[in-house]
This record gives C-alpha cells, structure tokens and sequence, in this order.
C-alpha cells in the first residue's frame, strides 16, 4: 500500500489513515527531511523486531532512533537536560539532527544503547510530525538504508522504488516525494558533554 501526502498541507484523513495502521501494529516507511526510515509504534514490540530485520540488524546490535513530534515530547522520554543541551535542541529543531540523550524510564529498555541512551530526533517533516502527533506517542524508526550494502541512492529516495522493494515487507509506504540521500548530523548529548559523532545534512558549531 503507498499513500501520497503533501509535506505543506498533509491531508488529516489520509494522515489518520496512516496512524491507525501503525496503531494497530503495523509498520510504516514514512518520509524524514534526510532519508526515508522504517518506523513503527514504540509500543509494539514485534514490529520493532521486525523493523531491526528490514534493516539488516542483529537484534542484541539494533540502534534505533525515536522519532517525535515536538521537543516537548522529547522531554517526556529523557532525563532533565542542562541549560546547553536544552538550548542546543531548541535552535536545532525540527531539523535534520538526532541527539543521543540519557533516557529515562519510559523508554522501553529493549530499544535503548547499551550506555541507556537512545537518539531522537523532531525532523522538520510535516508529514512525519503529523503523523507522530496522531499515533500519540514517539515512533521507532531507522533508515532504509540496509546495514553493510551498497544500495543505489534512488532506493533510498524514490518512494515508488521504496514500496517496488519493501511494499510486501511493510503495511504501507508514504510518498511524500523524492527524499534526500544524505543522513541526520549526530551529536551526543549523554552525560552532560556535547560531541558531533557524525556530520550529515544538519550544520552545527558547538
């Protein structure tokens, strides 16, 4: 199943239609303003094992990032931040950043790193937000991006081409028109310090 939606002005209907699907279990691969991710319900086990499947993971290996629709969701999901930190995210989001942060005990302890961190990310994707905000409570996501393959940029950006590989594998595939091929800016904010682990589309001075 693929549905299109617009990122300027995501049908309410459509976008329910896709929350539902979620709610009920299902996953998704929904636009981002970097690469389209597999995403699914944080509260649904199994479709976050499958997720790590789709992606090449080793299930005890699988790092995911928890997709939410505001910082003030984030803030429901972490531990207290710092005057920096917190300032750091405000100016950053929605934007094409994930933040390694100290989670806190709603996060279920299967998804977190091994340090009990976790990434977020608030993505300045309409599309994705809405989506979020209907479902009601973060989203489990990665890229589609396979874990050690070579796979052509138009796989990772082109929806139709998305659901040509993965339409039997998921509940549904949001068009929400060609994607970019470059990845999220990583930094990590655990334990207070603030360190770039990786540079990628987000541009950041700390």
């Amino acid at each position: 199943m693929i549905t299109k939606l617009y990122n300027d002005n995501p049908n309410p209907r459509d976008v329910r239609r896709v929350a539902d699907i979620i709610l009920d279990g299902g996953i998704a691969v929904l636009p981002t303003d970097t690469l389209y991710a597999f995403a699914c319900s944080m509260e649904h086990k199994r479709a976050v094992e499958t997720i790590a499947q789709l992606k090449g993971f080793s299930l005890k290996k699988a790092k995911y990032s928890m997709l939410c629709s505001s910082l003030s969701m984030v803030s429901e999901f972490v531990r207290p931040m710092d005057k920096d930190t917190f300032a750091l995210l405000k100016a950053s989001l929605p934007g094409p950043y994930t933040f390694v942060m100290d989670a806190n005990s709603n996060v279920p302890r299967n998804y977190l790193n091994p340090n009990k961190t976790i990434g977020v990310r608030v993505p300045g994707n309409e599309i994705l937000r809405a989506i979020v905000e209907a479902v009601g409570c973060p989203l489990i996501g990665t890229s589609v991006r396979r874990i050690g393959e070579e796979t052509e940029s138009e796989y990772l950006t082109d929806p139709e081409l998305i659901h040509e590989a993965y339409g039997s594998r998921v509940d549904v595939v949001v068009d929400g028109g060609i994607g970019e091929d470059e990845p999220s800016t990583v930094v990590d904010c655990a334990g207070g310090g603030l360190e770039v682990i990786r540079y990628g589309k987000g541009a950041i001075d700390l």
